[in-house]
């Protein structure tokens, strides 16, 4: 009898601590490693990346901690659980990552070349030398690539070009525009666009980033269907990518 009074009392101890753990509290902060993107994710806290984020978290009254470094650099402390959740993962991207159902915008995909070259399309990549930076892994979300190059940045891009080391270069829309503004002639290059790419929140795999990831998720649903975000990309002259939600 006494130990089946004391096995009861170990399971009903365990079904408290079991209970607790479930109850605990959301942080009220979110640690964010993200890359310094200029009018995204800047690393003075401006940009529609960190607008939307706040619209998402501080209602909840969780707030923004950033931390600002290289994109790969961000992988790292996810994986390392240094921090919450780095910003602008696609789906899957890296390993010991966890990914959310809702993604937070989309990268709008754009291969850079020579003016007097054809526009490539998704079909037709695989007929050329391609590069993007490092870290970014076009090549598992476009099709049809073969031949590719990782750079270390983005200085040296139009040069690259011109002297026909690549055929194109690939990035997202802001950082391509970025890019053609330092061409002393721009009328030499041409971008055209390839592909969508939904952006995401990649988690660490902690109990405080499953905790943020489930409010995350929640409070995006939330704001999709009430469309609270549309006037965040009004005022950064950004498309909207929930109309299909």
């Amino acid at each position: 009898m006494a130990r089946r009074w004391l096995a009861l009392m170990v399971l009903a101890l365990l079904s408290t601590v079991a209970g607790a753990q479930e109850a605990a509290p959301t942080p009220t902060v979110i640690h964010l490693a993200s890359e310094d993107w200029e009018d995204y994710t800047a690393a003075d806290g401006h940009g529609l990346g960190w607008d939307v984020l706040r619209k998402v978290f501080e209602p909840a009254g969780v707030k923004l901690d950033i931390r600002s470094v290289p994109y790969t650099r961000s992988v790292g402390l996810v994986q390392l659980k240094e921090v919450d959740a780095l910003v602008g993962s696609y789906r899957d991207e890296a390993e010991q990552v966890l990914y959310p159902h809702w993604n937070f915008d989309s990268d709008h995909i754009y291969a850079l070349g020579l003016a007097s070259n054809p526009s490539p399309t998704e079909a037709t990549l695989g007929k050329y030398r391609l590069a993007w930076v490092r870290g970014y892994r076009y090549e598992n979300y476009l099709p049809n690539i073969k031949r590719y190059n990782q750079i270390q940045r983005r200085t040296g891009i139009l040069s690259m070009l011109k002297q026909g080391r690549a055929d194109y270069y690939i990035d997202a829309l802001t950082e391509i525009e970025a890019v053609v503004k330092t061409a002393a002639d721009p009328a030499l290059y041409r971008y055209s666009h390839l592909a969508e790419l939904p952006l995401f929140l990649g988690f660490a795999d902690t109990p405080q980033a499953r905790a943020l990831m489930a409010l995350y998720d929640q409070r995006m649903e939330q704001l999709v269907k009430s469309g609270e975000l549309k006037p965040i990309f009004e005022k950064w002259q950004q498309p909207y990518p929930f109309n299909s939600n």
